[in-house]
């Protein structure tokens, strides 16, 4: 028996062997498979983890543009109804208005009941102009206060000018006070964008680069961005330098508001400068006037559009560069060191915040930010002309609800008219220029900022947004070595990040990666991205 089967068993060793080595093959190939399949799962399950962080690190960083918007506008707003009181000339119109009755009243030897039988031309015209502002208006008690117990010297100098000039000063006061927020508001916007999402940037692919390199004393790296822990500073998370980068608003708050006030104030005068505050002006001659003024301001045509430098109003040239760092309380050192003491010059900026600060001056001299900077401003001066001014200046409704309000399920016909009919809707211009003043106060203290939440549905801002937060970036860390050479975690790092936070992925290239050519996102490399963005949208919205 055991003869037969050693004679069994040496027939077939040879299929013995095949069958050992195929099924030993096919084990390892399905193990092998099986590991491919479980990478690969563990791959789509990291790129989604780290896709939808990235989603709601962009969602996050544009909620903070918007809060910090809100929390600096207060500045700015004040700066500029301080510059532009029109609630003091309003004050001293009815200050004139109340002696020239008392004069006439004592001419006539008669009382306050009989001068109303006089000629219309005295009391009429002028009252109902001065009534229709302050009823229409909006005057601070405690502004109305300090203009009847402020100083001397400016009531006096106030006092001098005749009735026709201070209607006149009204005038260009309240329109262009209007209008400042409105430019404001709208560079605020945006330049708060390219900051925060600049920083926002630079911290995903600091997190990104400190993931792939991770430090031999850390065995756990984590993605969240924490500002206040001892973060190294080597990969671009410098506390101190991102404060300092974010000071920087402050020119446009203090310095920049006032350039634009003065061009904005230039236009103005140019063109509503003939209006008398007692005439009718109907709602397409104001829209007209509207679209003149900001032709003069922003350019007439779009290649002065794009042309308009807006670098000045935004950021401080850098020779200030010092000046704004003292005056915001980041810079403790003098500006005028004595001569008894040795000055030792040291350079204003680090490279890092340099390097933040020419981006910023790219990306606001590219012409999309002009394009941006002017769908912004069609929004709010649509809201202020065509809503605001139409409902509570001309009293018709506005056919359209708000971009941010949902549609009522009933509404109410009142005085339906044609869209001819609306335009040549009149008014007296003195109800307009109280209805700018009363709105001044809503674009810079407003809660809710209608005219913030206007913008906040404007889709290219968000895109605009997207390229910045997103597009081509050469992130350098520390270099060690004489030439260039560096290991570590100093290594040389290039962090590539797609177009849209929705399709992000980040990807760590070292000196000897297969794909090349990583950029400073700049000039043509910003513009390409952000024509790539427009042109999905837009082919979005034909197929849509």
């Amino acid at each position: 028996m055991i003869s037969t089967s050693r004679r069994w068993l040496r027939r077939n060793r040879t299929n013995f062997a095949i069958s050992f080595g195929v099924l030993g093959a096919a084990y390892v190939a399905g193990q092998y498979v099986l590991s491919k399949i479980t990478e690969t799962r563990e791959r789509m399950s990291s790129d989604r983890i780290a896709k939808e962080n990235l989603r709601r690190r962009f969602q996050q960083n544009q909620e903070d543009c918007t809060f910090t918007v809100l929390a600096l506008l207060p500045t700015a707003a004040e700066n500029i109804i301080e510059a532009l009181p029109v609630e003091t000339i309003t004050h001293e119109l009815q200050q004139k208005k109340a002696e020239r009755l008392g004069k006439s009243i004592g001419a006539l030897g008669g009382t306050p009941s009989d001068l109303s039988s006089g000629p219309p031309s005295v009391t009429d015209d002028d009252g109902r102009s001065l009534a229709s502002f302050q009823s229409e208006g909006y005057v601070h008690a405690s502004q109305m206060a300090a203009s009847a117990s402020g100083d001397g010297a400016p009531e006096l100098q106030r006092s001098q000018k005749s009735k026709a000039q201070l209607w006149n000063e009204l005038k260009i006061s309240s329109i262009t006070r209007s209008f400042s927020l409105l430019y404001t508001l709208s560079l605020l916007t945006l330049l708060t964008r390219i900051q925060l999402n600049l920083l926002g940037r630079r911290n995903y692919l600091s997190s990104v680069v400190s993931l792939a390199s991770p430090s031999p004393n850390e065995s756990i790296i984590s993605l969240e961005n924490r500002d206040d822990d001892s973060i190294d500073p080597s990969y671009g998370n410098d506390f101190e330098t991102n404060r300092k980068f974010l000071t920087f608003s402050w020119w446009l708050l203090h310095r920049g508001w006032r350039d634009i006030m003065e061009k904005v104030e230039m236009a103005v005068r140019e063109t509503f400068g003939p209006l008398n505050p007692r005439e009718d002006i109907s709602l397409e001659r104001l829209s007209a006037l509207t679209l003149e003024v900001r032709r003069k301001v922003e350019g007439a045509t779009p290649e002065e559009r794009s042309a308009r430098n807006w670098l000045p109003y935004l950021l401080p040239t850098r020779d200030e560069e010092d000046f704004v760092l003292r005056e915001s309380g980041m810079s403790t050192s003098p500006p005028n060191p004595s001569p008894q003491t040795e000055f030792v010059p040291q350079p204003s900026t680090s490279p890092s915040l340099r390097r933040l600060l020419d981006e910023t001056s790219d990306l606001i001299d590219s012409p999309p930010f002009s394009h941006i900077l002017t769908i912004l401003l069609d929004t709010t001066f649509s809201h202020l002309t065509d809503q605001k001014l139409c409902s509570q200046a001309f009293k018709i409704s506005h056919p359209s609800p708000s971009a941010t309000a949902p549609a009522p399920r009933i509404e109410e016909i009142l005085d339906p008219k044609t869209p001819e009919d609306l335009a040549q809707a009149k008014t007296k211009f003195a109800t307009i220029l109280a209805v700018m003043t009363r709105q001044a106060h809503s674009i810079g203290n407003g809660v809710p900022n209608e005219y913030v939440q206007d913008m906040e549905a404007v889709r290219e801002l968000e895109a605009f947004a997207a390229v910045v937060y997103s597009s081509h970036y050469e992130f350098e860390g520390p270099e060690i070595g004489d030439e260039g050479e560096s290991e570590g975690v100093g290594t040389r790092k290039a962090v590539e990040v797609e177009e849209a936070p929705e399709s992000v992925e980040a990807k760590v290239l070292g000196p000897d990666g297969s794909r090349k050519g990583v950029v400073d996102m700049a000039g043509s490399v910003f513009e390409s991205v952000w024509g790539r963005v427009v042109g999905r949208e837009d082919g979005a919205a034909m197929t849509g």
